[in-house]
């Protein structure tokens, strides 16, 4: 190690940021830093942000505030940094880099810098960077599951969304490149990959003129590993083809994660969201047709500008209809150099938040229900962790992802990061009971 500073990385934001730090964790590792999970006992500070919404930049300030006071070395990456570079730099002297989101990878380079005293700026304007299965990476999710990224940055401009001018256009990895890196996760002993990207359903389209989404499941259900689970499928990317992939290859779950945002048309077309509006029903239809068992997760935004009671009415109306095994709902935040900010008709917080607890409180009905219908099943469980007091195990099974939706608690022996079949005995509203299988 030498005389090399001691670096800790204070993670904020999704899981594609999630990847960033680990690889900037693989890098400095690399290179023969000591990382320490302890921010109190390091000389540098990273602090991966995001700035997806207020509410996450709050977090993401709040936590760069308290490295200040406790006289920190701050290096402030991720999206905060390429959204808020200039002020970052003059409010917090403690700072000593900001680094783009696409930047990430010369991390070393940039701690160098600093100990040379240099106050560091390394920020592309434009995201190009994407990391591969060469770039070194230390993961930080518990042993059974680890998340790969297919794509980076995105070529929609919905209105009410800073990402693309955070993270660029849509890049993606070739089919080689991301099973070349599941091999590596399989043989580290990883039950469950999780394929992110911006919009996974577009997957390919950037360097094979079409998206080839259906071809890189087919090529991954080869990996030895037992659950592939895919997040952020656009409805209209679900086609025959990619729906019979799913069919077809017995390691990708049948669990779509769709990001619907409405269902009215006029406010679809107000997210800059047209081609959805006309589609949404007939997709959704299709998808339980073709696959029976599919678990279905969903996001709505409520209170987007304009939105009326009869749109959101219509939104209940759809929700209650379709009956989503999950569904996450935000309250619209107006985002400073997104198109919705300037929108007229914007509403009042309490009515967004009011919406909000409205859609929850009608889905929680169906959640329960859903999870009714596995009492009695014996089901796989990844299990994840033990309680330290009680022994119980706590892991999910194939209907939950991490983070976003329920957990299994488990009765009985099992090895973390091993899948095992479990009787399901009970279950409430978001998570499930049971004991494992002899």
């Amino acid at each position: 190690m030498g005389d090399k500073p001691t670096i800790a990385i204070s993670h904020l934001g999704c899981e594609k940021n999630r990847i960033d730090t680990e690889h900037m964790l693989g890098l400095l590792v690399e290179a023969g830093y000591g990382v320490d999970s302890n921010e109190e006992l390091a000389d540098y500070v990273i602090v991966n942000t995001c700035s997806f919404i207020e509410a996450a930049r709050q977090e993401s300030v709040k936590t760069l505030v308290e490295l200040a006071e406790a006289n920190k070395k701050i290096v402030i990456t991720g999206c905060m940094a390429q959204h808020f570079q200039e002020q970052l730099l003059e409010e917090l002297p403690e700072a000593v880099a900001v680094v783009g989101t696409g930047d990430y990878h010369k991390i070393v380079d940039v701690i160098e810098r600093a100990e040379q005293g240099e106050r560091v700026k390394q920020i592309s304007a434009e995201p190009t960077y994407i990391g591969d299965e060469t770039t070194p990476r230390y993961r930080t999710t518990t042993e059974g599951v680890a998340y790969l990224r297919v794509a980076e940055g995105c070529d929609y401009r919905c209105a009410f969304c800073i990402i693309p001018y955070l993270r660029g256009n849509q890049r993606s990895r070739t089919i080689e490149s991301i099973v070349a890196e599941a091999e590596q996760l399989a043989n580290q002993g990883v039950q469950e990959i999780i394929l992110i990207s911006q919009i996974t359903t577009n997957y390919g389209l950037d360097i094979y003129g079409k998206p080839k989404l259906g071809e890189l499941l087919r090529a991954l259900g080869k990996v030895d590993v037992p659950w592939i689970r895919m997040h952020y499928a656009y409805p209209t990317g679900l086609t025959p083809d990619v729906i019979a992939a799913i069919q077809e290859t017995p390691n990708v779950l049948p669990y779509l994660d769709l990001p619907l945002q409405h269902s009215h048309p006029e406010i679809l077309r107000a997210m800059n969201r047209p081609w959805q509006g006309q589609v949404n029903d007939a997709i959704i239809e299709r998808i339980k047709k073709a696959i029976p068992q599919a678990v279905l997760r969903t996001t709505f935004i409520v209170g987007f500008p304009g939105e009326t009671e009869a749109h959101f009415e219509h939104l209940l109306q759809f929700v209650k209809r379709h009956e989503f095994d999950h569904v996450g709902v935000f309250a619209f935040s107006a985002e400073e150099g997104t198109p919705a900010y300037n929108l007229p008709n914007q509403l009042p917080q309490e009515v967004k938040d009011e919406r909000r607890d409205v859609l929850m409180e009608l889905q929680q009905p169906i959640s329960h229900q859903k999870n009714q219908q596995e009492v009695g099943k014996v089901v796989d469980v990844l299990i994840e962790q033990e309680h330290p007091q009680t022994g119980e195990l706590v892991g999910r099974s194939a209907r939950f992802a991490p983070e976003v939706d329920g957990q299994v608690y488990v009765q009985g022996t099992a090895r973390l990061g091993t899948i095992v079949p479990v009787t399901i005995k009970a279950a409430d509203t978001y998570d499930l009971y049971g004991i494992v299988s002899s």
